[in-house]
């Protein structure tokens, strides 16, 4: 019996992470940090090369596939050859197996461009019984797994307008069951930052935080999205912005810390863009190309100086990309497409920056099957071995045009969004 018994927990673990695989339910990925489990994943493609299928998409946008078995969800702009018409913002579900459409509903109407990001710049998320996601307008819509509209919210009718200098562009964050959206601005209003939560599957306001800040001019703007900490039995929502890092009790928004830093001298340029990461009781933030600040978790109240475990202020910092971490390793990515790797303990330099393919980088690294996945804007990835050395294993080409959308991984394979195509990689 205790045979049978360790048989059936060992398939059970074997399935639970198979399981896992087929999943990127959020831009970062399962465990919102942008590592995948998956192995024997391709290292090489092109055109011609380890390409399953590509489908043409309607339009442009930054935000990241998000898959979840037989279906992938992406949002885009309508202006495009095969959907003609008024700007509107859309949401697709495709099939994995060949890229063709499944259904496709309307978001919201009017778009806007920033630079880099439009009003489909954050990504969907699912958790396999609804898919919901936020436009830049504000308009938040959540649809069953066939298409049917569940509720909708309008942030800005509700809460007043957006304030931030380059438009709406975070990702929201689905977390047992709730869906917790943050609107970090000050630039171009005197109205406060605040976090909300959501009863996914009702749409019921749960709770709506203000987040103080004495960030001042661009500085209180942030295009981050939230994560989610798990440390000694406890769970927090973390959120960098402001020139602050600040972890969030999930049932009430209550602030439980907040740490400083990440805008030392105050400066009035300083949004924050990258993600931050929580990883195995450390909290990781960049800021404005520097500092990147690593905390031990489990702090309350200010934990600035009482849990700062290491202060990188090198060459090499991001700006846009988020950066990544398997706990062990942290990796970077600059915009100028430079890498570097510092040990996620202690923040010592193990090598970098180091050259990647030439072009400029908006898309956030992928840390999978022991290699590191790094897309510039020119469609172009570069796989790096993951580890305490430097080595570039392959360097691919697909002709994708403009590219600012971070990779998905699930189900064996690499969904890359480029200007004008989803393709899927695998063998």
């Amino acid at each position: 019996m205790k045979k049978y018994l360790l048989v059936s927990l060992l398939l059970l673990a074997a399935w639970c992470a198979d399981a896992k695989q087929e999943y990127w339910p959020q831009w970062r990925g399962p465990s919102h940090n942008g590592v995948s489990e998956a192995v024997d994943l391709p290292t090489t493609w092109n055109a011609g090369e380890n390409v399953v299928w590509n489908r043409k998409l309607p339009s442009w946008s930054g935000s990241t596939p998000v898959v979840w078995g037989e279906r992938i969800f992406l949002t885009s702009p309508n202006s495009g050859e095969e959907i003609q018409g008024g700007e509107k913002l859309l949401l697709g579900c495709l099939s994995t197996a060949d890229g063709r459409v499944l259904w496709q509903r309307t978001l919201a109407e009017g778009n806007a461009y920033w630079r880099k990001h439009n009003n489909t710049s954050p990504s969907p998320v699912t958790d396999g019984e609804r898919v919901l996601a936020v436009t830049g307008t504000g308009m938040i819509r959540a649809f069953d797994m066939e298409g049917e509209e569940l509720w909708h919210y309008d942030l800005q009718a509700e809460h007043g307008s957006f304030g931030l200098m380059w438009g709406y562009a975070s990702s929201p964050l689905l977390y047992d069951g709730q869906l917790f959206v943050e609107v970090l601005h000050g630039m171009s209003t005197d109205d406060p930052s605040y976090l909300i939560a959501f009863d996914a599957a009702t749409g019921a306001v749960v709770w709506r935080r203000e987040r103080l800040t004495d960030a001042v001019g661009e500085s209180p703007d942030a295009y981050t999205t939230p994560v989610v900490l798990k440390h000694d039995g406890q769970t927090q929502i973390v959120v960098a912005g402001g020139d602050y890092l600040t972890g969030h009790d999930p049932a009430t928004g209550a602030e439980v810390w907040r740490a400083g830093g990440l805008n030392p001298g105050k400066e009035r340029n300083y949004r924050v863009v990258g993600s931050p990461v929580a990883v195995a009781g450390m909290i990781y933030a960049t800021s404005r190309r520097n500092p990147v600040l690593a905390f031990r978790a489990g702090g309350t109240g200010d934990i600035s100086e009482s849990h700062l475990a290491w202060k990188w202020t090198g060459a090499g910092g991001p700006d846009v990309p988020s950066a990544v971490t398997d706990g062990r390793y942290f990796y970077m990515v600059d915009d100028r497409g430079r890498a570097s790797c510092l040990d996620a303990k202690t923040g010592v330099v193990l090598w970098g920056p180091e050259r990647t393919a030439q072009g400029t980088v908006s898309a956030s690294p992928v840390l999978a099957d022991g290699k590191l996945y790094i897309v510039n804007e020119n469609a172009v990835t570069t796989v790096l071995k993951a580890g305490p050395e430097y080595q570039v294993l392959a360097t691919n080409e697909l002709d994708g045009g403009y590219t600012l959308s971070s990779l998905a991984i699930a189900g064996g394979r690499i969904f890359l969004r480029t200007e004008s195509h989803l393709y899927c990689i695998g063998w």
